[in-house]
């Protein structure tokens, strides 16, 4: 049994996620708490596998209480937070500081969505349990100052679990003349364009949320928006970002699926896959068809994913050519983009 303590000042709120994880037979709700002054002792008295945790609070907010948590006692923590700009910047922090994952705040009104909320949560709690929480570095690597990229290379990255964090920690030690990136990062709508703002802040790159028919230059990032699927096409000789509509891809919009399979079809050996630690399978087979293409596909290991879901199947499938530390990643694709395609 995954043993969860639920920690929201809301009544209403504690109500709906004990009902929704005790309905599954996995999960057992031992605990729950109005701010983190209780979840404190509770932490101690019922010694949970994972906790859900609230951001805005009485007495002491979610940040600050999860800050001392992953300091004194590491374990797996989903965040509950509005799916707003301020939920997202705060949400984003969270997940900086070592929360494994995050759902949005069930609402009074949530009715006929219960069903599928129910499922998002129950798997999220399901994934971080098993997940390895990430300590806190206590600085940044050296950023690589000096590279020159092919400029026949584009990278095309996917992440979801733990992808917020990793993505940040590659794109922050990358050079201004890196080669461009081009990304899919399990993210809702509102929380895309805080996510690309905090990666500029920290990557010497320029970091942006994509739009449809944006031409892909080197020294740049796009950031796929939430809800909307991200693509790599070509303009002429240009390569540029689609953005769109449709049918979820392995459940998610954007799909790490669709950016790999056109990445496949429109840049193929001149690609470099990278796909992060997440949970489930997408980009498994966007990451073979890249390989299939030619393309050199770069996966991170399981010892550094919060959680090997997505990895490990691309791994399964032998889409892989190097699996790699997240750390060595950087050094890895930046020596494939300055030599020239040979497959």
């Amino acid at each position: 049994m995954i043993r969860v303590l639920i920690v929201d000042d809301s009544a209403l709120v504690r109500t709906i996620l004990t009902k929704v994880l005790d309905s599954d037979p996995d999960i057992e709700v031992v605990g729950t708490a109005p701010d983190p002054f209780v979840a404190r002792d509770k932490i101690k008295l019922l010694n949970p596998d994972v906790i859900t945790l609230d951001i805005e609070m009485p007495r002491m907010d979610g940040i600050t209480f999860l800050k001392n948590l992953m300091r004194l006692r590491p374990m797996p923590v989903v965040m509950v937070s509005t799916l707003t700009q301020h939920g997202a910047d705060a949400t984003l922090k969270a997940l900086g500081l070592g929360a494994v994952d995050y759902v949005g705040k069930p609402q009074a009104d949530i009715g006929e969505k219960l069903g599928e909320y129910a499922q998002e949560l129950i798997e999220k709690v399901k994934s971080a349990a098993s997940s390895k929480p990430r300590t806190l570095r206590a600085a940044p690597p050296p950023r690589i100052e000096r590279f020159t990229a092919s400029s026949r290379r584009l990278v095309v990255m996917g992440a979801s679990t733990g992808g917020t964090q990793a993505v940040r920690e590659i794109l922050e030690v990358l050079p201004a003349t890196a080669p461009p990136i081009v990304i899919a990062q399990h993210i809702p709508a509102s929380f895309s364009q805080p996510f690309a703002e905090r990666l500029d802040q920290n990557s010497a790159m320029t970091v942006c949320e994509a739009e449809d028919g944006m031409r892909i230059q080197p020294g740049h990032a796009y950031i796929a928006p939430g809800d909307r699927h991200l693509g790599v096409g070509r303009s002429g000789l240009e390569w540029v970002c689609q953005v769109h509509d449709g049918k979820r891809v392995n459940r998610h919009r954007p799909s790490v699926d669709v950016l790999f399979l056109t990445a496949a079809r429109h840049v193929g050996k001149n690609a470099i896959g990278v796909l992060l630690t997440g949970m489930g399978d997408d980009g498994a087979r966007g990451l073979k068809a890249l390989h299939d293409a030619g393309a050199e596909t770069l996966v991170q290991d399981e010892a550094t994913s919060v959680v090997w879901g997505m990895p490990g199947a691309a791994v399964r499938l032998g889409a892989s050519d190097q699996v790699l530390a997240l750390g060595d990643i950087p050094q890895a694709l930046l020596a494939l983009a300055a030599s020239e395609s040979t497959a």
